[in-house]
């Protein structure tokens, strides 16, 4: 892929306008995801930095769509030029992914911008083969209303490749959740999340008026459902700490805990800090929160986190969560939110479910069950302890808490939850809350 450098290099020797800075956005981050591995969400803040509002929102659209929408667009791909899409050389793939989902699902976009501009920058970054990115996006465009045709989601495999997702995903969903809530789901994965942020009442009123349109949410009184585009991050909401951006699957995490002033509570797997900071505004700063994340680099963001929401009462422990040191002695609450395979936060992650493999989730509840039980450890006798992960999987939900349940018999389930997008319209997480014997 070409260096910044290069990118420049070839934008000073092009006619200025040739390629809409949306679409020249977005072919860039869609290279990084598929050729570098990198996340789709970072390598789109740092690619639209200088964008105008309404070329970033095109450009997330964009993005994060080509990406989420791969396995489909593949298929028509092959099915509209004859070739497998992994012979196809990587800038090229890159530039007929872009252009084929504009043309089979933004409606709103002209079919000539669509596909000039893919052709345009598969001239730019490939050395050849822009012939057939002409060939195939006009043939695409003169099919338009049936590019779509023939898809359906009556079984897994078919549902798959239809909603674009991995086989092992939607039959997983299919046998743990029923043929008709896993469709549901799977239509509710390629949808945009929705936004919300969390009120700091550490530093501000639960009644901070945001800049744009927003409502309340009467059982989560801190947060706010974000109804128009808002530059949360380069905004003094945020610079100030006034505003956390977090889902409202996530408030309900650190608010199931219900921590009281004057506890202690333990937050094992703390980074990057929202649940951590919601804990410390629950008890108004007093008690003592002890945030723990076992990584150096993100107990140090952990630390610039907790700065800047004015949460005084957390203290950032850098350690394994696994082997605590019995000195930090009992916990009023403990919170335990393990690293996951993040199934249920696909709508805001596009690229997570391309990185996800069938047998991950095994090694991942090994490890959620290991943090758990040590963390248990720590939680006094009455006290309270609750399991949460941003993934819709039983091996990681319901089905490890019981498992562990029966081999811990001081502890009890008092309620669990599985929120699921397609119904909650949050993240999808499972949520127990486990009491221990007094």
């Amino acid at each position: 892929m070409a260096s910044a450098a290069e990118r420049r290099r070839a934008g000073a020797t092009r006619p200025q306008g040739r390629v809409a800075p949306a679409r020249q956005c977005a072919y860039t981050v869609i290279r990084r995801v598929s050729e570098q591995g990198a996340y789709a969400d970072r390598a789109f803040h740092a690619e639209a930095s200088s964008l105008e509002p309404r070329d970033r929102a095109l450009a997330m659209q964009l993005a994060y769509g080509t990406v989420q929408r791969k396995r489909t667009l593949d298929d028509i791909l092959e099915r509209l030029s004859g070739r497998p899409p992994e012979r196809l050389d990587a800038p090229l793939l890159a530039a007929l992914r872009l252009g084929l989902f504009q043309l089979a699902w933004l409606d709103g976009v002209a079919a000539h911008a669509a596909v000039d501009d893919s052709v345009e920058l598969a001239k730019q970054h490939a050395n050849r083969g822009h012939g057939l990115v002409n060939a195939v996006l006009r043939r695409a465009a003169r099919s338009r209303p049936e590019l779509l045709a023939g898809y359906h989601d009556d079984d897994p495999h078919s549902a798959a490749i239809m909603h674009s997702v991995p086989d092992w995903l939607a039959e997983l969903w299919w046998r743990e959740l029923g043929p008709e809530t896993a469709r549901e789901l799977l239509r509710t994965v390629n949808q945009p999340p929705e936004s919300a942020v969390r009120v700091n009442t550490l530093k501000a009123p639960e009644a901070l008026a945001l800049p744009v349109p927003a409502h309340a949410v009467p059982e989560l009184p801190e947060a706010r459902v974000v109804e128009a585009p808002f530059d949360l991050f380069g905004s003094r909401l945020w610079q100030q700490g006034l505003v956390m951006p977090q889902s409202r699957g996530s408030i309900a995490v650190a608010r199931s805990l219900g921590p009281k002033a004057g506890e202690r509570v333990l937050d094992v797997c703390a980074a990057p800090g929202a649940k951590t900071t919601h804990l410390a505004a629950l008890i108004a700063n007093r008690g003592e929160v002890v945030a723990v994340e076992v990584h150096p680099g993100r107990a140090r963001a952990l630390s610039d986190v907790v700065d800047r929401m004015g949460a005084s009462c957390v203290r950032v422990l850098e350690a394994d969560a696994r082997r605590l040191p019995p000195e930090l002695g009992s916990f009023d609450a403990v919170l335990v939110d393990p690293p996951c395979s993040g199934l249920g936060t696909l709508q805001s992650r596009p690229d997570l479910r391309w990185q996800q493999r069938r047998g991950e989730i095994a090694s991942l509840a090994a490890k959620q069950l290991q943090l758990l039980a040590a963390a248990a450890a720590f939680v006094r006798p009455g006290g309270r302890l609750v399991y949460s992960v941003c993934t819709i999987s039983r091996a990681e939900g319901a089905g490890l808490v019981a498992r562990w349940l029966a081999e811990t018999p001081d502890f009890r389930l008092e309620h669990e939850r599985q929120l699921l997008p397609s119904r909650e319209r949050t993240d999808g997480f499972y949520i127990a809350r486990l009491a221990r014997a007094g």
